[in-house]
């Protein structure tokens, strides 16, 4: 809650932000078939630039890209089906999409996914530092592991990284990061002073000699102080390890949960884990990703929803998911019973699709499909806007809107669902001013001083007496 008037509380209004990949399929495979659809024109730079526009009319806070760096996992003993059907892959470098997307837009952040796995720690904080300052402080980092066994190779690792130690690694790297963002600059380094002819105060910009198990970084960082510093932090750790990294260092954390109840649950654990690092509950922001199908009456929305799986690639989506979960789904039809299945390590999943059909045996397309319209919400705008009202009530902040097609997905929610969530006050009306996390906590445009990163902020000065 943000306060009260007349005792009434009154919430904060809800965040929105678009989950996209610059890659022709991403979370709903096999749409970019359906006409007017432009996925596959990912590489097409006015795709995202007129996405972007689409969604600042909506005043959305972000338009927030995923992305890998490698094939998942083999499906039928080889990964030939993710390049055939375009399962992530191909797929572009997000974050060079970010300065022009910002240079054709006013207020929207580009959040973008990189993994610690493929850059340096050093020349990663120095292109965001870049990006910042070229973006007016709109750039938002989702820190990610690694999960791909392809991708480790192509980074030069014989195999995948044990789980826990990927989240040592991601502890180390942040740490890298952190202290070049916050700690190698003073507040007062930079000068620019043409009269005296001095650019940087030299006795105000440090170098941080961090000297650790995977890095050693001796510094001073290359880019002066952006105007975030730090980009606004992302991530989306589900595991135990994923929750506490998620609890240190996250601003902003993707949820899919499956229930506002199993949110409820969710943000109340990463919360009370923020707390323990001498965070507040309120330093965090949580975004459940949702995908909306809607229409003028609850008929036609069925209806359309009923459109749209006819056109989804079910066997890409098991491959996908089989390729995220080390299970090979080839050898399954798709019309095997779940009870004839060996799908080992998801039985939890599976026993609840099995719950879930109750006139005939629940099948392995079963499955998939409950992997893809799970966190489907389906109905009018008013009833759209009830249901997230609902996720709302259970502690999510904002919606990480999920897409069957760009820009369709978008242009609907946005001509549609928003004004219904405005008129309810559940979302905003117009932007304030200021940088993506200004926006997002209204609290300046730096990290908290509860934050961990904040640290660092005069750590490296030298010692005066």
């Amino acid at each position: 809650m943000s306060g009260s008037v007349s005792g009434v509380p009154r919430r904060r209004p809800l965040h929105l932000a678009a989950f996209v990949m610059s890659t022709p399929a991403h979370i709903v495979h096999g749409t970019w078939r359906r006409p007017g659809a432009r996925q596959s024109e990912y590489t097409d730079l006015d795709l995202w630039i007129d996405l972007a526009r689409t969604l600042e009319r909506g005043r959305f806070d972000a338009l927030f890209f995923a992305d890998i760096v490698g094939l998942y996992d083999d499906f039928r003993g080889s990964s030939r089906i993710y390049v055939e059907r375009g399962v992530g892959f191909p797929a572009g470098d997000p974050s060079s999409l970010a300065a022009a997307i910002a240079y054709a837009t006013e207020h929207i952040g580009i959040a973008f996914t990189s993994s610690v796995l493929q850059e340096h720690p050093f020349n990663f904080a120095r292109r965001v530092s870049t990006l910042d300052h070229a973006t007016g402080g709109r750039v938002a980092w989702n820190i990610v592991t690694n999960v791909l066994n392809n991708a480790a190779r192509n980074f030069g690792y014989p195999e995948l990284t044990p789980h826990d130690e990927r989240y040592a690694w991601a502890d180390e790297y942040v740490d890298v990061t952190y202290k070049l963002w916050e700690g190698s600059w003073d507040e007062d380094a930079l000068l620019a002073d043409p009269v005296s002819g001095r650019y940087a105060d030299a006795d105000k910009v440090h170098r941080i000699d961090h000297s650790g198990p995977r890095y050693t970084v001796e510094g001073p960082h290359l880019v002066s102080p952006s105007p975030q510093r730090t980009p606004l932090l992302f991530q989306a750790g589900a595991s135990k390890a994923g929750r506490a990294f998620a609890a240190r260092n996250a601003e902003a954390v993707f949820i899919t949960s499956s229930s506002p109840e199993v949110a409820a649950t969710d943000t109340a654990d990463i919360r009370a884990q923020a707390v323990g690092y001498g965070r507040r509950p309120e330093d965090v922001r949580f975004f459940q990703g949702l995908h909306v199908v809607t229409g003028s009456t609850e008929a036609e929305a069925r209806r359309r929803s009923d459109e749209l799986d006819s056109w989804i690639d079910y066997e890409a989506q098991l491959a996908q998911m089989g390729g995220v979960a080390g299970i090979d789904f080839g050898e399954v039809e798709l019309d095997t019973p779940l009870g004839e299945a060996r799908i080992e390590g998801m039985q939890s999943l599976v026993d609840w699709v099995k719950a879930g059909i109750t006139d005939r045996p629940a099948t392995v397309r079963d499955l998939a499909k409950f992997l893809v319209s799970s966190n489907r919400i389906v109905g009018t705008p008013e009833q759209v806007a009830d249901a997230l009202e609902r996720w709302q009530e259970a502690g999510v902040d904002g919606i990480l809107l999920m897409n069957s097609e760009i820009p369709g997905t978008y242009v609907d929610f946005v001509d549609h669902v928003v004004p219904v969530l405005q008129a309810r006050g559940l979302t905003r009306t117009e932007y304030t001013d200021g940088t993506l996390r200004h926006k997002l906590f209204g609290a300046g445009d730096r990290l908290p001083d509860t934050h961990p990163a904040a640290a660092y902020r005069g750590a490296f000065a030298p010692t005066r007496s």
